[in-house]
């Protein structure tokens, strides 16, 4: 739709795509010397499981221990791996040294066309309430037009930035009619704070933090617009076919917290507020906010997720039209639900 984005979407994808394909294409010396598994029996298996940011399901797992409680009883290890968004959890996969992962719909879009060998194992959100546009306290832009001349911050190649556009397009905008800036959460919010962006495309927990904080309003969210942008877990392929048992049990251990979550975020608040030295409000609207899910990819589901990946081949974000359902994998969450 527009000049600007297809020249930074096709940048930034096509330069994750490359150094995906180069993970997914070379059989690394880490990966040889380094095996996170060993089919030598279960008390020699160790799961990697991937993580990111200090509010979500898998973040208060760790900290109460859940999957090492889970995992011990069949004489597995759990290890977790920091990351700071969803495309370095492929550069592992590929390597050999993650085996679970949550991220959005757009790294498992860039995984696929990297060649990762991964699936795509659940549904862990339809991203309705995930990204939204704020504006500050006492901003005079009330609606999506008046964006028209604004300087909008937005970290490039995010689901934030991806969404942006889809608003910018319902609201019947160009990218000449606006000013992008490119900036990370860290950098964005004081820019929005002091003045020097009049708006920020952003997702949880950055947008309710700020609105917390700061009392800046919430524009537009994709829950607004109807955006359906599912996130999912993810896991190597590899080490599916070698343990369905233990990919059956990660899921169940994930619905166990989740229900956590969405039968006591009362109590969950608190105890994340308290780890994390966050305000215990905050921390309750945004999981409040986050409705988290567990699902198998449903039509709707895969409908939404292959629309977004024939979006970023229309504007140059990968150079192939690809067939989403190839990365999905149902049988192991269906088995988890009792379905």
């Amino acid at each position: 739709m527009i000049r600007k984005m297809k020249t930074m979407i096709g940048l930034t994808l096509t330069a994750l795509i490359l150094v995906l394909s180069a993970c997914g294409n070379t059989t690394s010396k880490e990966t040889l010397s380094e095996p996170v598994t060993q089919d030598k029996g279960s008390q020699d298996v160790v799961v990697n499981i991937g993580v990111q940011g200090k509010t979500g399901i898998l973040s208060y797992a760790r900290e109460k221990k859940y999957f090492e409680k889970a995992f011990e009883k069949v004489g597995v290890k759990v290890t977790w791996n920091e990351f700071a968004s969803g495309p370095p959890h492929f550069e592992a996969l590929a390597s050999g040294r993650l085996d679970f992962g949550a991220v959005g719909g757009t790294p498992v879009i860039a995984g696929q066309s990297g060649n990762i060998d991964f699936k795509a194992i659940a549904v862990l959100s339809d991203g309705k309430k995930g990204n939204s546009v704020i504006v500050p306290k006492g901003s005079s832009i009330k609606e999506l037009g008046d964006l028209k001349g604004k300087k909008i911050g937005v970290a490039k190649g995010s689901s934030a930035y991806h969404f942006l556009y889809m608003s910018l397009d319902r609201a019947g905008l160009k990218d000449s009619d606006i000013e992008i800036i490119q900036l990370q959460p860290d950098e964005a919010r004081p820019a929005l704070d002091n003045g020097s962006i009049d708006a920020w495309s952003i997702w949880e927990p950055y947008a309710t933090t700020a609105v917390f904080q700061t009392d800046a309003k919430v524009l537009v969210s994709g829950e607004d617009l109807n955006i359906n942008a599912p996130s999912f877990l993810i896991a190597r392929t590899e080490f599916t076919e070698k343990h369905p048992d233990l990919t059956v049990l990660f899921l169940k251990t994930y619905e166990e917290v989740r229900q956590q979550f969405v039968q006591n975020i009362d109590g969950v608040s608190e105890e994340l507020a308290e780890s994390q030295k966050v305000d215990e409000e905050i921390i309750r609207s945004v999981l409040k906010n986050s409705e988290p899910i567990l699902s198998p990819t449903t039509d709707e589901f895969a409908k939404a997720h292959q629309k977004q990946a024939d979006f970023l081949y229309s504007v140059g974000g990968i150079d192939q039209k690809l067939d989403t359902s190839k990365v999905i994998e149902n049988k192991f969450v269906d088995e988890a639900l009792g379905q």
